[in-house]
């Protein structure tokens, strides 16, 4: 964590030194938002209906797992949906680019690429969400729902739904907008989304999300194990809050030493090693990039998003009525 994300946590000198800088972000911020709004500046649809899911502070919050369980609910319910993502931590020399399983993550980012390997849906990455998004259906003209990855600041994608994603336990740290604090958007922001998601401890309205851990499994595919059946082990996560993969493993029998990385971090196999026997687990996020160097003693442990039947019944509902 650096010093200013530290700051977050509270209203600090660090963070109340950097208030001015967060008046200044919160002006054009709003200034960006009030011309969409007031059609200054132009949204553009993509001709399917768009479901964003996002969040108003930096950092991940379990946008990923929330999106594996749309697609999968959502192909259940008999769409065919596609995804976008901006592909944040990869390098291309073109974009928009298709992700498929054997796209290299350094190329489209750790979560396009899990996104693509758990579900097997069309996805496709690019900084530019309505160019990404055209792209896509070019190449998978049956797909009826686009469902976008992050992006709920990228106004110049029309949307249809919005669902905002917190994480539990950080909720929204100081309240104040960056650099001062977390937000991207003032929590007023909140008001104007259709779902609220929380990731563990729910709020008010909110839905309440648990990530539920599988079997761990071999990084080379060669097989799984109950998670406690780990024992002691050496958990590395570069993720938002590597804490929370920890408490997993510990929850579970096993009995972790943590390795905490930076999100999205570009790993070496030098990463994966301390020296000695102890198994190494990580999230699966880290595991997609961690494959073209896995060892038998590498593992990764896969989590399953869990969320009341009521929203997905509230968000089937409400998707009936764009057909």
């Amino acid at each position: 964590m650096t010093r200013i994300e530290s700051s977050w946590q509270g209203k600090g000198p660090l963070s109340t030194t950097l208030l001015p800088l967060s008046w200044l972000f919160g002006a054009l911020s709003a200034t960006r938002r009030f011309g969409y709004h007031h059609g200054l500046l132009r949204s553009e649809k993509l001709g399917v209906p768009v479901l964003v899911v996002g969040n108003i502070t930096v950092g991940g919050s379990g946008k990923t797992p929330l999106v594996v369980a749309l697609v999968e609910r959502l192909r259940a319910a008999g769409y065919t949906p596609g995804v976008i993502s901006r592909g944040y931590g990869g390098v291309r020399e073109q974009e928009p680019l298709l992700v498929t399983g054997e796209t290299p993550a350094a190329t489209s980012g750790d979560e396009p690429l899990l996104i693509a390997l758990r579900t097997g849906a069309p996805v496709a990455v690019g900084r530019d969400r309505v160019e990404t998004g055209r792209a896509l259906l070019r190449a998978h003209p049956e797909v009826d729902l686009m469902i976008s990855d992050d992006g709920l600041q990228h106004y110049r994608l029309a949307r249809d739904f919005e669902i905002a994603v917190v994480d539990g336990e950080r909720r929204y740290a100081n309240q104040r907008l960056l650099p001062a604090g977390p937000l991207r958007e003032p929590l007023s922001r909140l008001e104007s989304v259709d779902w609220q998601v929380a990731n563990g401890r729910a709020e008010g309205e909110e839905f309440s999300m648990q990530l539920l851990p599988g079997r761990a499994e071999r990084l080379d595919g060669s097989g799984s194990e109950p998670v406690k059946r780990l024992g002691r082990c050496h958990a590395l996560a570069g993720i938002g809050n590597p804490d929370r993969f920890f408490d997993t493993l510990r929850e579970a029998g096993a009995e972790p030493i943590d390795h905490p990385f930076p999100d999205h971090h570009p790993y070496s196999a030098a990463d994966l090693d301390f020296g000695d026997d102890l198994p190494v687990v990580m999230t699966e996020k880290d595991a997609v990039k961690c494959r073209p160097f896995a060892a038998a003693h590498h593992w990764y442990v896969p989590v399953q998003a869990q969320l009341p039947e009521a929203f997905f019944d509230a968000l089937l509902a409400r998707l009936a009525g764009c057909y």
